[in-house]
């Protein structure tokens, strides 16, 4: 880093990696569990993976945001997907390789994917 202008280049293509995807009337949304725990786990590449597929998708009506601490350390990191009219469903130790299925289909076709949940982590 040689001036003030690359540090404010560096600055802002880091926000950018690091905003949460939103739009205006959105019905679906992505939360992200983001406190320590989720981030010691692994939640950023995942929170990056999720905002990637949506991307790469062209899906728009899905809000992405991050929240702190969801209460359940051990199963981080855990993603929670809403969709109107039907029950949260809660994703347990996350990884990014899992998050293209699970855009593909709870997401997009509304079909939970029920071993990555916390109800198959119980059984």
């Amino acid at each position: 880093m040689k001036s003030l202008e690359e540090l404010a280049a560096i600055r802002d293509k880091m926000k950018n990696n690091a905003a949460v995807r939103e739009s205006d009337g959105d019905e679906i949304r992505i939360v992200v569990g983001m406190a320590t725990c989720g981030i010691a786990a692994g939640a950023r590449p995942v929170l990056n993976a999720i905002m990637e597929e949506l991307e790469k998708r062209d899906i728009k009506n899905v809000t992405v945001a991050q929240t702190g601490c969801i209460g359940m350390c051990k199963l981080e990191p855990i993603v929670d997907v809403y969709i109107p009219g039907k029950e949260k469903v809660s994703y347990v130790l996350m990884k990014p390789e899992k998050v293209g299925r699970i855009i593909a289909e709870h997401v997009v076709n509304g079909r939970p994917v029920l071993e990555y949940t916390i109800g198959a982590y119980e059984k």
